[in-house]
């Protein structure tokens, strides 16, 4: 089982900053790919950015130029760096994680969401 626990989220001035992080704790043979969703209401859940156990990352084309993903995997941590914020990023964003178990079969985890408001 793996558990993973968002912190940073909060309320900011549209051109504002955020940090948001995700630690990722349990017995797993390895963790993959992490990255970050996010889900406006009324919308469905849409990939922000991710990151691989490599260090490459993708982002989606709202948030490219303005949102930096890095992760630490000594920490197993994903961090998300929000930057030039636009109301129309605020949403509950998701931590998620594909990982290798100990059984070596693939899952992936999610964590139960940071809320991001950005006011205008």
């Amino acid at each position: 089982q793996v558990s993973l626990v968002e912190s940073g989220g909060g309320l900011v001035q549209s051109g504002g900053s955020l940090s948001l992080s995700c630690a990722a704790s349990g017995r797993v043979f390895r963790f993959n790919a992490m990255g970050w969703y996010r889900q406006a209401p009324g919308k469905e859940r849409e990939l922000v950015a991710v990151i691989s156990s490599g260090g490459s990352t993708n982002y989606a084309d709202s948030v490219k130029g303005r949102f930096t993903i890095s992760r630490d995997n000594a920490k197993n941590t994903v961090y998300l760096q929000m930057n030039s914020l636009k109301p129309e990023d605020t949403a509950v964003y998701y931590c998620n994680t594909g990982v290798i178990d100990t059984d070596y079969t693939t899952r992936t985890y999610w964590g139960r969401g940071t809320q991001v408001t950005v006011s205008s």
